[in-house]
């Protein structure tokens, strides 16, 4: 797999199979992650993987729990996404809210069967300039070994409860990031066709001015059609 079809194609996957990850494989997928870059290699982060189905079904009902939390937030407006960023359309957000809680459902339904979880912590991390890269490089670290995963911050909700269960040092100032949950993917990967284009989102010099070029497809994969069709706008 080269790098564009890495970046092109790996996404959330929620629907996974019960199959164990080898250790191998999960060193493998870590020891990427941490060569992500951080400010000053100060590595302010740490990862714990979980894969004892007893403590899975544990965070299992914390989960639905938390996922309780947010929806009801969301049902209130006040939930993170609940209102569609400027200039989109609302009805395409509102379906998609639709379709991301569907998947949502099956996680939190088959949450037991979940092979591995990651929860990623860090310290002093300025919004997540530190560990976000991390994550990234874990799943596209994931997908190079075939496997799925989703990054959820629903714990949070329930984070006092996250840092019992794991023994979290939080006086030490570790906050939780997020969580990872990991498995080989029942769906198949694929480049993400609901994207805005380039031009929709991007602009140049200024926050109105124009980018320059439109993008009217994913350049990835190269197809020799595209290449006419990616000219200069405006």
């Amino acid at each position: 797999m080269n790098i564009h079809e890495a970046l092109y194609t790996t996404r959330m996957m929620r629907r996974l199979r019960p199959d164990p990850i080898p250790l191998e494989s999960q060193a493998r997928i870590l020891d990427a992650a941490v060569r992500a870059p951080n400010g000053g290699n100060t590595q302010r982060w740490h990862f714990v993987a979980v894969d004892d189905p007893a403590l899975i079904r544990k965070f299992a009902q914390l989960f639905r729990k938390a996922r309780d939390v947010e929806y009801h937030k969301f049902a209130n407006g006040s939930g993170p996404m609940a209102a569609p960023a400027p200039g989109a359309d609302p009805a395409a957000h509102a379906d998609t809210m639709r379709r991301m809680k569907v998947s949502g459902d099956y996680l939190a339904d088959h949450f037991e069967e979940l092979p591995l979880l990651i929860f990623v912590f860090a310290i002093d991390d300025l919004g997540g300039a530190n560990i976000y890269p991390a994550i990234w490089s874990l799943l596209l670290a994931a997908h190079a070994e075939g496997v799925g995963g989703v990054m959820t911050m629903v714990l949070r909700n329930v984070e006092d409860r996250v840092d019992e269960l794991l023994g979290v040092p939080v006086a030490q100032g570790w906050k939780m990031s997020a969580m990872l949950a990991l498995g080989y993917p029942r769906g198949t990967w694929g480049v993400a066709a609901n994207r805005r284009p380039v031009q929709e989102v991007s602009s140049r010099n200024s926050w109105d001015g124009p980018f320059g070029v439109d993008v009217p497809q994913p350049l990835w994969p190269p197809q020799r059609e595209a290449i006419p069709a990616l000219s200069a706008a405006g």
